[in-house]
């Protein structure tokens, strides 16, 4: 259908926001304005055009294919126009605050020693938010939060994800409890200690090396990897534990790792952004791609 004139671009930036974020809300809050301004642009564009952009839902919108259309014909463009100028004009020379989000043990274990003895004139200073990969990546979509370290991939409309740091994981206990014989038969007699009653780690560790479900007598179910660690420590049972968590004790054998298999089961962890902020504030790129470096580097150096 034809239109007298083109689009405004603040019509077309909302648009784009709605349908990167998926959510009217999470557009209102990605580019400052408020939900019932998100709606009007929305209803302003759709009657322009003649068209129905997005079918409303009670968890969020869902793009036509007229928009998807849309969004192939100009988005890359529409990112130029605003990189430039906000490049230019807008985009401080270095972000003062960064609000990152991530698991509080990779935080203390990989990403603090990574990011500790940066430039701190060129990198800003970090507020830190931790939880599970589902809600930060829910509060990054929403713009509570700049970047997370997530344990899974995003998969999430309008979020980009870089592979960050491998967490190898062990199975590890204190030197009093660890058999004389690695053999499946006597392992599976120890108490096990975790974080959660479904066995998370334990179970991708049994499932992977052992190729059954583990079928063990669970001693402590303790709120994070930090206090497991420390039940495990005092010999309340073994666990599977990240190596970054646990490798220094290992080294000076507070812990013993139960079983050694060749090739130990990693999970990748991803640093995460919005598609749309990353496209347009390069001093965010730049953040993300130095963090990124940064874990890549020190993760190389503590690898035996």
């Amino acid at each position: 259908m034809a239109v007298d004139k083109p689009p405004s671009l603040d019509l077309l930036r909302t648009f784009l926001a709605v349908y990167r974020t998926g959510t009217f809300t999470g557009t209102a809050k990605l580019l400052d304005i408020t939900q019932p301004t998100v709606t009007n642009h929305i209803g302003t564009l759709e009657r322009q055009l003649g068209r129905e952009l997005f079918e409303r839902g009670a968890a969020g919108v869902t793009p036509t294919a007229y928009a998807h259309e849309m969004t192939i014909a100009f988005g890359d463009h529409l990112d130029h126009i605003d990189r430039f100028f906000l490049d230019e004009f807008t985009d401080s020379p270095s972000m003062r605050t960064i609000h990152l989000g991530g698991p509080p043990e990779f935080t203390a274990g990989c990403l603090i020693p990574a990011l500790t003895g940066l430039d701190t004139e060129a990198f800003p200073r970090i507020e830190m938010a931790f939880g599970l990969a589902d809600d930060l990546i829910a509060d990054l979509a929403i713009g509570h939060l700049d970047l997370v370290v997530s344990t899974i991939r995003p998969r999430e409309p309008g979020v980009t994800a870089w592979p960050i740091a491998d967490e190898e994981f062990w199975l590890v206990g204190a030197p009093l409890i660890a058999p004389q014989s690695p053999g499946l038969d006597v392992i599976r007699q120890l108490p096990v200690v975790t974080f959660s009653r479904t066995l998370p780690l334990v179970r991708r560790y049994w499932t992977t090396v052992f190729d059954q479900q583990p079928d063990l007598r669970v001693a402590a179910v303790l709120p994070n990897l930090f206090a497991v660690k420390s039940a495990v420590i005092h010999g309340m049972g073994m666990s599977v534990l990240p190596s970054y968590l646990v490798s220094s004790e290992v080294t000076a054998g507070t812990l013993v790792r139960i079983h050694d298999p060749d090739v130990p089961p990693i999970n990748t962890l991803f640093l995460a952004g919005r598609t749309a902020e990353l496209s347009r504030k390069s001093r965010l790129r730049a953040v993300a791609a130095t963090i990124v470096e940064a874990v890549k580097r020190h993760q190389a150096a503590i690898t035996p």
